[in-house]
């Protein structure tokens, strides 16, 4: 049975062309009386071109150095838990504990490791690679073709598109350029650096099979296909075109074994970028919404509404009270096209809508009563609930010291606890877990400074000094709480 593997991906294809040429065969002219015969020269035969394999090998000595491995350490949830009897219950348990000797512990699981691949963006120290490269990680190690290593910290990750951004503290370094995925054809080569089985900087070749390809679960990220060699701890790593420029990143893969079968996707690079800002400016990702539910047009629903061919996407439900019904959409209109641009395929819309900053205005052109029209819409956020953690072991100068992983709350969570406050304490522990601090608090502020971005807070954090003074809210109160800043 088939199954998608979220793994990763170079590229390797060879391609062969043929030359050939035509020898014209010497001409002996007739002579009119008994002369000596004269023998004409043949013409020279037109020289053909030979085109055979490219060389990709000053394409890897450019760009192969911005290339990284990136190791994990995958957080474990031991918890508290001790000999069979003593819990956190127990009377002993917080004897453990007020006598500064921890908590008893039981048998400690293996340390369980990861690898992956990663690019970087920026000469300061950012780079991408796939979210769940990272996932759990307590800790994070980013290794150079050079050999030097570095910790890293997490700044954000987004599920819906697999992608994480980190950032190590160093500058001047090697970095990528970006391309421009649209300018991709079907059968154009394309080049892969990444750490498959942990062997860094291996390369692979390969073409473009499509572009914009949808898959089960993924319906915010219009993928690239390609035959690419793809095996476990390629992913995160970059997929380059012949200029030289990254125009994806190596996310899955499609293998009844989870090894590679010539059928491999990435996740285009202009989409990667939009969500790298957003999580390096907010800590989260906006998403527009227009509130209906779509499916794919066929042969047989493009004769009954009347379509030349199918082609588009069929409204199949309108959410009640949303965007797409203020705006006049009805079950039974067929979109055709996303502010102009044209749809093939349902599972191109929602990585369109998605794109559009939610409060703006899109205009759809659809299909109904057999001819066509244009129908703006105020699109809506799409809620969601990102992961956005730092790596608390990993080098976060700030949060990290504090031993709190922070992240945005979403419009619903605020409405919820009815708060004003926009970031929530997801994890806590050392000098904070000491201080009183719990998961589900509020931050308000920091040493009396209001905070409403991961990044503020960082910074508020960071100007503070060896005691720092957290705002919280907790239920229907506001608490300050003094945090010692650890080492």
């Amino acid at each position: 049975m088939r199954r998608i593997s979220r793994f990763s991906m170079p590229v390797l294809m060879l391609a062969l062309a043929a030359c050939g040429g035509d020898t014209a065969a010497p001409r002996i002219p007739a002579a009119p009386s008994p002369a000596p015969p004269v023998v004409a020269t043949a013409a020279p035969s037109p020289q053909v071109a030979v085109t055979g394999l490219p060389d990709f090998s000053a394409l890897v000595t450019a760009w192969g150095p911005a290339v990284v491995n990136v190791a994990t350490i995958v957080r474990h949830d031991t918890g508290e838990a001790g000999p069979p009897g003593i819990g956190p219950g127990d009377p002993l348990y917080d004897f453990f504990r007020r006598f500064g000797f921890g908590p008893p512990r039981g048998p400690q699981p293996p340390i369980a490791r990861g690898e992956g691949s990663g690019f970087l963006v920026s000469a300061d120290g950012y780079l991408l690679t796939n979210a769940h490269v990272v996932d759990g990680a307590r800790e994070v190690t980013v290794r150079m073709t050079d050999r030097r290593e570095y910790a890293a910290r997490v700044v954000g990750v987004d599920e819906r598109t697999d992608i994480a951004v980190l950032k190590i503290d160093a500058t001047g370094l090697p970095h990528v350029r970006v391309g421009d995925p649209g300018t991709l054809r079907p059968g154009q080569w394309v080049v892969a650096i990444g750490s498959p089985f942990g062997f860094e900087n291996s390369v692979t070749a390969g073409i473009v099979s499509a572009t914009a390809r949808s898959l089960p679960g993924d319906a915010y990220t219009p993928f690239i296909q390609t035959d690419v060699a793809v095996n476990p701890g390629n992913s995160g790593g970059p997929l380059f075109n012949l200029r030289g420029e990254v125009i994806g990143i190596n996310s899955q893969i499609y293998s009844r074994t989870g090894g590679y079968q010539g059928v491999s996707f990435a996740i285009p690079i202009d989409l990667a970028m939009t969500v790298k800002e957003q999580l390096v400016a907010n800590g989260r990702v906006e998403r527009g919404r227009i509130g209906v539910t779509i499916q794919e047009v066929d042969q047989a629903l493009a004769d009954s509404f009347g379509l030349s061919r199918p082609h588009g996407a069929l409204i199949s439900q309108v959410e009640r009270g949303g965007p797409a019904e203020q705006a006049g959409l009805k079950a039974g209109d067929v979109i055709l096209a996303v502010d102009g641009r044209a749809l093939e395929r349902s599972g191109e819309v929602p990585a369109l809508i998605a794109a559009v900053k939610p409060g703006a205005e899109s205009v759809l052109t659809v299909w109904r009563g057999k001819s066509e029209r244009r129908i703006a819409v105020r699109v809506g956020a799409l809620e969601d609930e990102p992961k956005i953690a730092a790596s608390r072991q990993s080098g976060d100068p700030d949060t990290g010291r504090l031993g709190l992983a922070v992240r945005p709350l979403t419009g619903r969570e605020r409405a919820q606890l009815d708060t004003e406050g926009r970031l929530v304490v997801e994890a806590v522990d050392g000098p904070a877990e000491q201080a009183g601090v719990q998961p589900g608090d509020v931050l308000l502020a920091v040493n009396g400074v209001a905070v409403a971005t991961l990044a503020e807070f960082r910074s508020a954090v960071g100007a503070g000094g060896a005691t720092v003074a957290l705002l919280i809210q907790r239920g229907d109160a506001e608490i300050y709480v003094p945090v010692r800043v650890g080492s």
